[in-house]
């Protein structure tokens, strides 16, 4: 089992930014990809960005050149920081971690972290 301990989602202002983190913990070895999800109200859930274990990413078109995610392979966290911010940046954002082998590749499992609210004002 893994378990995944998101934290600092809250309310910024528009323009503003924030840095989401996320702690991973139990059985990792086959764990290769995290990554950050978002669902807003009345949306399903999309991918905001994912990192592999070597250091490939990808964004979402809606995110690039505004988030960046990272990876502390020592601390087996992964983080998101969030620039620019924008009222539909508003969601709950999920951490995600998963064994698939490559970015591209099908998810053949995947564990998620309980959530954490981002709330981005006009």
């Amino acid at each position: 089992q893994v378990q995944l301990v998101e934290s600092g989602g809250g309310l910024v202002q528009a323009g503003g930014s924030l840095r989401l983190s996320c702690a991973a913990s139990g059985s990792l070895v086959r764990i290769n990809v995290m990554g950050w999800y978002r669902q807003a109200p009345g949306k399903e859930r999309e991918m905001v960005a994912l990192i592999s274990s070597g250091g490939s990413e990808n964004y979402a078109d809606s995110v690039k050149g505004r988030f960046t995610i990272s990876r502390d392979s020592a601390k087996s966290t992964v983080y998101l920081q969030m620039s620019s911010l924008k009222p539909e940046d508003t969601a709950v954002y999920y951490c995600e971690a998963d064994t698939r082998s490559t970015l591209g590749a099908p998810v053949p499992f995947r564990y998620w972290g309980q959530g954490t609210q981002v709330l981005v004002s006009a």
